[in-house]
C-alpha cells in the first residue's frame, strides 16, 4: 500500500493520532497543513492560519531565527534545526525539517513540536 491508496481523511486522522504538533510551511514560506493531535496542540493554530506567511504566525522576536532556517534549508545548506524550550510547565522540543521532492527540489518546511518532558526523565529500559 502506498500513500495514493489512502484517502485524504485517512491521512489527517493519522497526523492527529500523533502525540505531537506538525505543521508543513511550502517553499514561498505559506502554512499548508497543520494536525490536530486529541490532546490539543502546545501552540494552537486556527484555520485562519492556512494560507497565512508562516512569519506571521511566530513572535516578532523570533523572525531572525525563522528567516535564518528557511533560507538555510531552501540553499541546502541546513538539514535540520531544533531547540527546546521550558513552557508552562513542559519542556517542549521544537524540531524543524525541509522536505525535498526525489529531485532534491526543496517543497517546503515540516515543524514538529513536542511535549518531552516525560521522556526527559526515562531512566532505565522498559521492554516489550
Amino acid at each position: 500500500m502506498n500513500l495514493k491508496e489512502l484517502s485524504i481523511e485517512t491521512i489527517e486522522a493519522v497526523m492527529d493520532a500523533l502525540p505531537v504538533d506538525v505543521s508543513f510551511v511550502d517553499a514561498n514560506d505559506t502554512v499548508k497543513f497543520f494536525n490536530t493531535p486529541g490532546g490539543g496542540r502546545i501552540f494552537p493554530r486556527t484555520k485562519m492560519d492556512l494560507g497565512r506567511k508562516v512569519q506571521n504566525c511566530h513572535p516578532p522576536k523570533s523572525l531572525d531565527k525563522v528567516n535564518t532556517i528557511l533560507d538555510g534549508f531552501k540553499s541546502g545548506t541546513l538539514k535540520e534545526s531544533e531547540f527546546w524550550i521550558d513552557f508552562l510547565g513542559k519542556k517542549v522540543m521544537i524540531s524543524y525539517f525541509p522536505v525535498k521532492d526525489t529531485q532534491g527540489k526543496y517543497l517546503g518546511c515540516l515543524e514538529m513540536t513536542q511535549d518531552v518532558t516525560k521522556i526527559t526523565k526515562l531512566q532505565g529500559e522498559k521492554r516489550l
